[in-house]
């Protein structure tokens, strides 16, 4: 299975700037159709399952629209399709959507949190060694993915920077298993499944993962800001399907948990391993909590500071603070004159409360 979500998303920035603004839609109304979008990963995959058990339909049913998810195996391709109008959702990570969408002025609110990867992503060494034995490595990973911003938050853990290495190779996942088996590679950095794979080698050794920037790496379902204002029954339909879905996971539903396995390419012990190096927010108490809590916002900063740096964060982006991103308290970081990534906790919270 390949983890398509991980990808790096800023490669395609300025075509994406290019095509939103060329392909702006009209300001948002209210409708009863809607279309979001997902991709193979493993806190996604309730997506699929939603579409093809029938949870999402019968949601939709109850407050008078139609949902169609749409899988699209690109996830680069699902945020550029998002962006440019032809999708009222996507499932993505903050750093992606920040990026792009936000950073291309579609506004964004995250509707639904997730996950965050506790350990699915992993930096990882040939032989004995630390995050300090890096120095003069050169390391293999997915330039400006969510790999590379791992790696970043490593070395500044020791007091290094990317200037410190022998250079970062930009691998593609799909030559990674193969790259680490030559004795050019000394260090990469990856996610699962490659990780578990990687570490069955021999000499393989796990020096950083993202269990040591827990919350950071966050996978959620974004909504076009306008089009839930205009909206909200898209919302608690979205919302209300996932955490029925959410409860069945986490009872141990084994047809559910099966059939989203086989549809990642996996079986279930392959996907419930997969799931234990995600957090999943089953309880949408959890979920608010997390989104509530002051951590997100300097993870937010983190991001955007890094998205910066490597120039991908937006066209033309004077500073990190380019695109404000608003919280629930109504607090912002960035630019608050410019906000167009927001955290909102409304439906999670009535799915908490029983409202929906």
């Amino acid at each position: 299975m390949t983890a398509y979500r991980r990808f790096a998303a800023g490669l395609v920035l300025s075509a994406t700037t290019a095509l939103a603004l060329v392909a702006t839609p009209a300001p948002a109304q209210e409708k009863t159709e809607f279309r979001v979008a997902w991709s193979i990963y493993v806190g996604w995959m309730p997506w699929g399952y939603l579409d093809e058990s029938g949870i999402m339909d019968k949601w939709a049913e109850k407050y008078d629209i139609a949902v169609e998810i749409v899988q699209i195996n690109d996830y680069v391709e699902s945020i550029n399709q998002y962006t440019a109008g032809a999708f009222d959702g996507v499932s993505a990570t903050n750093m992606d959507t920040l990026s792009i969408p936000a950073g291309s002025g579609v506004d964004t609110t995250a509707l639904i949190v997730g996950d965050y990867s506790n350990g699915n992503d992993a930096i990882i060494i040939k032989g004995e060694g630390g995050l300090e034995d890096l120095a003069g490595m050169p390391v293999n990973l997915v330039e400006l993915s969510v790999s590379h911003y791992l790696l970043a938050r490593g070395l500044d853990s020791v007091g290094l920077a990317e200037r410190d290495l022998d250079g970062v190779i930009n691998t593609s996942d799909a030559d990674m298993i193969a790259a680490y088996q030559t004795d050019d590679v000394q260090a990469l950095v990856t996610w699962n499944p490659l990780v578990s794979a990687i570490l069955d080698e021999p000499g393989a050794n796990r020096i950083y993962d993202s269990a040591d920037i827990p919350g950071e790496i966050i996978d959620i379902m974004f909504v076009n800001t306008e089009t839930l204002a205009a909206n909200p029954a898209f919302g608690m339909a979205l919302t209300g399907a996932w955490y029925e879905l959410m409860g069945l996971m986490a009872a141990g539903d084994e047809a559910a948990l099966t059939a989203m396995a086989e549809a990642s390419g996996t079986d279930l012990a392959g996907y419930q391993s997969q799931l234990a190096s995600t957090e999943m927010f089953y309880d949408p108490a959890a979920a608010v909590a997390f989104t509530e809590s002051e951590a997100l916002k300097e993870t937010m900063v983190n991001v955007a500071e890094f998205l910066f740096d490597k120039g991908i964060l937006g066209e033309g982006a004077p500073s990190a603070d380019f695109v404000g991103v608003e919280y629930p308290d109504g607090s912002t970081t960035g630019d608050p004159g410019y906000v167009m990534m927001r955290y909102d906790t409304t439906y999670m919270q009535m799915a908490a409360d029983g409202a929906l």
